[in-house]
C-alpha cells in the first residue's frame, strides 16, 4: 500500500507502507488507512522521530567501528534518515506554516 501525505505547507511526500509503518512506531501512533497530525501534535511528532534517526546513526557508528559488522550489513544498509527525510521535512514545513499534515484524503 502506499501512503500520501499532504499539507499546505509544502509538497506532497509519498511514502511505501513499511516505511510508514516504521515511523508511525516511532511516533507510537495507530496507522490508519486515513487521519491528519494537527498542528499542535507535530512538535513532539519531530521531536521524536529526530531521536529516532539519531539513536539509528548511533547503532550504524557502533556497528561500524566494530568487527562483527559484516553480519548486519542488510539490516544497517536501511538508513531511517534517508528513508524519513521527507516526511520530516514536510512535518516541519507544516510546523513553521501552522498548518496539519493529512492522508488518505
Amino acid at each position: 500500500m502506499i501512503y500520501q501525505f499532504r499539507s499546505k505547507a509544502g509538497p506532497d511526500v509519498i511514502m511505501l507502507a513499511d516505511l510508514t509503518q516504521r515511523i508511525f512506531d516511532i511516533l507510537a501512533r495507530t496507522l490508519e488507512p486515513r487521519g491528519i497530525l494537527t498542528v499542535e501534535q507535530l512538535p513532539a511528532l519531530i521531536t521524536a522521530l529526530e531521536t529516532a534517526i539519531l539513536k539509528d546513526l548511533e547503532v550504524r557508528a557502533k556497528s561500524n567501528s566494530s568487527e562483527e559488522a559484516n553480519t548486519e550489513k542488510p539490516k544497517l544498509a536501511d538508513r531511517l534518515g534517508q528513508r524519513a527525510y521527507p516526511f520530516l521535512e514536510l512535518l516541519k514545513q507544516a510546523k513553521a506554516k501552522d498548518e496539519s499534515v493529512m492522508w488518505g484524503v
